[in-house]
């Protein structure tokens, strides 16, 4: 208790006590074999000393606290998780400067907590987050997707509560190979990532929804023929005309890719063909005048019923606003597009 009330004074009174050799003992109280009180003492004095140092933290990891962490959360009390929580994600963000922590022991703690319906919104997302610190190195993704927190996170990434944290997380694992394949993998994708992007209210998480859709989508047409048919032509028009200017961006990304197939799809029975046909390039200046002429038709139409979808959702009712929305109608078609 003591000590505890001397490292919440300072940084300097921290690194003090640190170096007296406190930590060691303070670890030794944390473990399941020790009383409810010791531990509870012994966590609360390690959160405040942890505090701002790096060293500290380090000294903390090199003294294992780590193994003194259950790999199941069923077995602690439950005024106790929070603590337990707090600390490991103070001791996580050491892990973005390559620092070793024995992940082995820690993943299950977290995911543990993230999968148990009776484990406090407060310590999952503190949990989440401490997950998401490890997500920053590119080697700690194979233990993350083995301990299965590619399918932890998307459920937890349609939880408005968790959701930033989690689409974060998942924005860090998709760009290794281990990540991206599990993703590809997982029944939710991309479904449910299409309707997140949907959240008008949540343009952070609008944002990171598009940028994992858009790695999926780049150079896979198998997952750009599953976003084809869960109607995300019609979910990227809204974003690109309405979401924050990062998402209208990834938006107009992804849907240059669809534009850029549909006239590969044209190209290929525009006639008699010879040699292979590239994106974006048809055969003729014949062929190339058709399959424009059809592709703005259908991004008029799709931008015709996405206005009126948006039109019905605001619900504002006012003669102005609807004059907006028409003139905008009126004024927009394919070809002003910046895609």
């Amino acid at each position: 208790m003591e000590i505890s009330r001397l490292a919440s004074k300072d940084l300097k009174t921290r690194k003090s006590l640190a170096e007296l050799g406190v930590v060691s003992n303070l670890v030794s109280m944390v473990g399941l074999d020790q009383s409810l009180d010791r531990r509870r003492l012994g966590l609360r004095a390690l959160i405040e000393l942890s505090s701002g140092t790096f060293t500290n933290k380090a000294v903390m990891v090199e003294a294992g606290i780590i193994s003194k962490i259950p790999e199941n959360i069923d077995v602690l009390d439950q005024s106790i998780r929070h603590d337990y929580a707090v600390l490991l994600l103070s001791i996580s963000s050491i892990a973005k400067s390559q620092f070793s922590i024995p992940l082995t022991e820690m993943i299950p703690f977290l995911i543990s907590a993230l999968i148990n319906a009776e484990v406090h919104m407060d310590v999952k997302t503190l949990c989440v987050e401490s997950i998401h610190n490890l997500s920053f190195v590119l080697e700690n993704s194979e233990h993350l997707v083995s301990n299965g927190a590619v399918h932890t996170l998307l459920n937890l990434s349609i939880e408005k509560e968790t959701s930033e944290k989690a689409l974060a997380t998942l924005g860090n694992l998709v760009v290794s190979m281990i990540g991206r394949k599990a993703m590809e993998d997982e029944s939710m994708v991309p479904e449910s990532l299409i309707e997140i992007m949907t959240w008008e209210s949540e343009p952070k998480c609008q944002e990171l929804s598009a940028y994992i859709l858009m790695i999926l989508a780049h150079q896979s047409s198998a997952q750009r023929a599953k976003m084809a048919q869960l109607g995300i032509v019609q979910v990227l028009l809204e974003v690109a005309l309405l979401g924050s200017p990062l998402a209208q961006k990834r938006a107009l990304k992804v849907l240059q890719w669809f534009k850029d197939e549909r006239q590969v799809r044209i190209g290929a029975h525009s006639g008699p063909q010879t040699g292979r046909v590239g994106i974006g390039s048809p055969v003729n200046r014949r062929d190339i005048s058709e399959g424009r002429e059809i592709i703005k038709r259908m991004v008029k139409q799709s931008l015709d019923r996405n206005m009126e979808l948006i039109t019905r959702r605001a619900n504002v009712g006012g003669a102005i606003m609807d004059c907006k929305l028409k003139s905008l109608v009126v004024s927009s078609s394919s070809k002003s597009l910046p895609y």
